[in-house]
């Protein structure tokens, strides 16, 4: 049986490949909401962060960030940073390279994930994570620059029961964000949202929870992507460390 988050990112994978088919070769020219980037940068950095997820799946990917700093002409201060210098190493390909990169790199990870065992662990850019938590990276990350594209070219995407997985991911990760940033939850967090189709998404801890947050799932996961303020959603959150989580949320690393 599919895993459904492998089901979810094939899904979240189409949606975005039908988007781009439709595309002008103007349209890739077109400044998307990430700064500095066009459509076709934002393409190239999914399509190079999928090969480094291939690369993590097939055990060498120590080696991708090794040869890839090889190509680069500065040294990245943090993760954006890298993502950053990798698109401007390669940026300025022949469109129908891309094309054919994005495909590929999408066809590459799917086949890789057939009968993969989904509990091992493979490193990432924040560490060691399971390979369920590994796709969900690429299932948020594939959703939140499908956003970036097409906001560029004035398309709307209707949300779906995908960013559960999404949301869920945003949760499991609340002590990673809060180390990050240099800081730490006080007691556990718990999650009751309402998806898109009316299915509530609640994701409670084993202890009893501190602080809860609640609201549109959608709203959440867009904070959590950093494409939306939470000053301007209607989530609302009880407890110590309220503001801190809908600040510091965050699903990529």
């Amino acid at each position: 049986m599919t895993e459904p988050v492998v089901s979810a990112l094939a899904a979240q994978q189409a949606e975005l490949s039908g988007v781009l088919a439709g595309l002008a070769d103007t349209d890739w020219q077109r400044p998307s909401r990430c700064d500095g980037w066009t459509v076709a940068d934002v393409v190239l950095h999914l399509a190079q962060t999928n090969e480094m997820a291939i690369a993590s799946l097939d055990g060498r990917y120590p080696e991708y960030p090794a040869n890839v700093g090889r190509r680069l002409e500065a040294v990245a201060a943090d993760v954006d940073d890298g993502a950053a210098h990798m698109v401007a190493a390669e940026r300025g390909r022949p469109l129908d390279e891309l094309k054919a990169r994005w495909r590929s790199s999408v066809d590459d990870f799917l086949s890789r994930l057939d009968g993969a065992d989904f509990h091992r662990r493979v490193q990432w850019v924040a560490g060691e994570l399971s390979t369920r938590t590994l796709v969900t990276t690429r299932l948020s990350e594939t959703w939140i620059h499908a956003g970036d594209v097409t906001d560029a070219i004035g398309v709307e995407l209707e949300p779906s029961d995908r960013l559960r997985h999404i949301a869920r991911l945003a949760w499991r990760t609340l002590p990673y964000a809060f180390a990050r940033a240099g800081r730490e939850l006080s007691a556990p967090v718990a999650f009751e949202l309402g998806g898109p189709t009316g299915e509530r998404w609640d994701f409670i801890p084993d202890e009893p929870p501190a602080t809860t947050v609640r609201g549109p799932g959608v709203e959440l996961c867009l904070v959590a992507a950093r494409r939306m303020d939470p000053a301007e959603t209607s989530l609302e959150g009880q407890g110590p460390d309220a503001a801190a989580v809908l600040e510091l949320v965050r699903t990529y690393a």
